[in-house]
């Protein structure tokens, strides 16, 4: 007769990931991350290149606020049938996990192709709504915001495509394919950089072309790639394109992935809205000045120079923390899919602990190499000094706060729990980051400061950072205050399930190790696990 204890240590046995497994899974994500990140900074660094003013920098560093706002939404839209899939496989109801695969693909694709005729018909008013102060204090600086966006918007469906396919590939722990695909595509863009910039001349033209085609090529090979029938989430290339054409939308389904799919969309669009927001407020006029350059009198912004330096830099220190979140959604959403409220918490105390881990060693080396790291860019000195004021105040907070700020958000949103997200992150969008942005680096409340107190803000880009930082410790308190509650469980249905109750859900967990079959049978209090080799 089993003791309690024994039986206890034998459930601890258990577990859908070993820590193996979860290396592989979080490692290839983490990459892929560095990869993806690597195409827009290297295009900003290699087209700061082309005018000392760094207008083509600044350029290009605008136009990808705007374009993260739309891959936001393509993103969301795959996440949330990327949950929905894991939490079938969770459940081992594999039928229903190819079907929602597919409708989630054909429902990003067929979105991100609306979204990319949009804005190519509506450049110049799209522009115009977020930098009409550029528009009329740097002329240079909104063209090249035209040519950049104009071909980069070409690319959409192709990132659309991507997303919803790496999510499919990280939902059955075949991230390592994502990795290569990401690092396939930043060689291809920083070789076709420098052929189109410097070869043939041309310019920011060249940099968004080569994005188009090193976006294009990932895409179509991870799609081909999940039409292989021995994954067990597959798409089947003719089958695809046959219910794509006809519109063939199983209306169940879609709701199941709209239902995680449109919060989360809607949060991640708004948080980028922040962004840009935020951004624009650097980019105002009244931070451009003439400087002699090479002889020549030019309009430059050094807290945009600034800001683009700091951005580029700390989106490298932040993928590691992101990749984590990412890695989240499949592990907690497997883990609610089996009904193992158990589970559950143990992978919510592990990607944390893992989390953590991984951040501070990021933020470390980023820190330590920040001020030699940023010479890639070609901007007037004085702008690597405001930088660098800029990423050490960024990265100390990132120290504390990026894991709570933003891995709580992608495990509550694997719980179901995505309306409370989209609410809390919202509330501390606007509040804390524009607003506080508002007040510290626009110049629009200048004259009520100056009667008052006699002094003005107008702190440019460490304004903007200070803001940022203050968003992410009211992220912090939002979500891990939720967590804490426990109020997530209610959305994912594992609220008044007994032990037993969930196991018999997932039935029969097998599992290879050491090259023994092992049995897992569903437990509860009284029966514990038993091993069958």
């Amino acid at each position: 007769m089993q003791t309690v204890a024994t039986a206890k240590k034998q459930k601890k046995k258990y577990t859908l990931f070993t820590g193996k497994q979860l290396l592989w899974l979080i490692a290839p994500i983490v990459i892929e991350s560095i990869f993806s990140t690597s195409l827009g900074f290297f295009d900003s660094a290699m087209v700061s290149r082309i005018d000392p003013a760094g207008n083509a920098g600044i350029a290009v560093s605008n136009v990808d606020q705007i374009n993260n706002l739309i891959i936001q939404l393509f993103s969301a839209f795959a996440t949330g049938g990327a949950i929905v899939t894991s939490q079938y496989l969770g459940a081992r109801d594999y039928d229903n996990a190819n079907k929602s695969a597919r409708q989630m693909v054909m429902l990003v694709l067929l979105i991100s192709l609306g979204i990319a005729v949009v804005c190519l018909i509506l450049n110049a008013p799209l522009l115009d709504l977020f930098f009409s102060d550029v528009k009329a204090e740097s002329p240079a600086t909104y063209q090249y915001e035209r040519d950049y966006f104009y071909i980069t918007a070409a690319s959409f469906p192709f990132i659309g495509l991507f997303n919803g396919c790496a999510a499919l590939l990280r939902a059955q722990r075949k991230s390592v394919f994502t990795m290569v695909s990401a690092g396939i595509s930043c060689v291809v863009n920083i070789g076709l950089n420098a052929l189109f910039i410097w070869g043939f001349n041309m310019e920011v033209q060249g940099a968004a072309l080569a994005t188009l085609i090193a976006r294009a090529i990932p895409a179509i090979y991870m799609f081909l790639l999940l039409s292989k029938k021995s994954y067990v989430v597959h798409i089947g290339v003719l089958d695809f394109f046959k219910h794509f054409i006809l519109l063939h939308f199983d209306g169940k389904m879609i709701k199941k992935i709209l239902y995680i799919g449109i919060p989360s969309g809607i949060e991640s669009c708004l948080f980028q809205l922040g962004k840009l927001l935020t951004f624009r407020f650097v980019s105002a006029g009244c931070y451009f000045e003439k400087q002699l350059i090479n002889g020549v009198w030019e309009d430059v912004n050094l807290q945009a120079n600034a800001n683009s330096i700091a951005n580029g830099i700390n989106n490298y220190a932040s993928v590691v923390g992101g990749g984590i979140g990412t890695a989240s959604l499949t592990v907690i959403g497997q883990a609610v899919g089996a009904g193992d409220t158990d589970q559950v918490k143990y992978y919510i105390k592990k990607m944390f602990v893992i989390s953590y881990i991984a951040n501070a060693i990021a933020v470390t080396m980023f820190m330590a190499t920040a001020q030699w790291v940023m010479l890639i860019y070609d901007y007037p000195e004085e702008a690597y000094d405001i930088a660098l004021k800029c990423l050490w105040l960024c990265l100390s907070f990132q120290f504390f706060t990026y894991p709570l700020s933003f891995t709580t958000p992608a495990i509550l949103k694997a719980t179901s729990d995505v309306k409370y997200v989209m609410f809390a992150a919202i509330f501390s969008m606007i509040v804390l980051r524009v607003g506080v942005c508002f007040v510290l680096v626009d110049d629009t409340l200048t004259p009520l400061f100056e009667s008052l107190f006699g002094f003005k803000f107008e702190l440019g880009a460490f304004g903007f950072w200070i803001a940022m930082c203050a968003d992410w410790v009211g992220r912090s308190v939002l979500f891990v205050s939720r967590l804490l509650t426990g109020r997530w469980k209610k959305a994912s249905g594992l609220m008044e399930e007994e032990p037993a109750d969930r196991m018999s859900r997932s039935a029969l967990k097998q599992r290879t190790r050491r090259g023994k079959k092992i049995e897992y049978l569903p437990y509860s209090k009284k029966h514990a696990i038993k091993f069958l080799r």
